[in-house]
């Protein structure tokens, strides 16, 4: 009966199978790279500020659902636009 079942267990690898990295091959290759690390940057990054507004403006935009935030800056945005 133990013909029909095929071993799911993977073969086991050597951790020192692994390629030396410390080869000049490979620091050419690693070296050549770029490093970048976290979040790209975004080149008009938005910045964080306390602003007092009337309850009735927040109300107003909250009613709208997720994005108040985002429809607040557009509205101001549209504002200095008509000036």
């Amino acid at each position: 009966m133990d013909e029909n079942k095929r071993s799911t267990d993977q073969e086991w690898v050597d951790p020192d199978d692994a390629p030396d990295l410390s080869t000049p091959y490979w620091q050419d290759i690693i070296g050549a790279e770029e490093v970048t690390r976290g979040r790209p940057k975004i080149p008009n990054p938005k910045i964080s500020t306390t602003l007092r507004l009337d309850v009735e403006v927040i109300e107003h935009f909250r009613q709208g659902g997720p994005g108040w935030q985002s429809r607040i800056n557009a509205t101001l945005r549209d504002a200095i636009a008509k000036k």
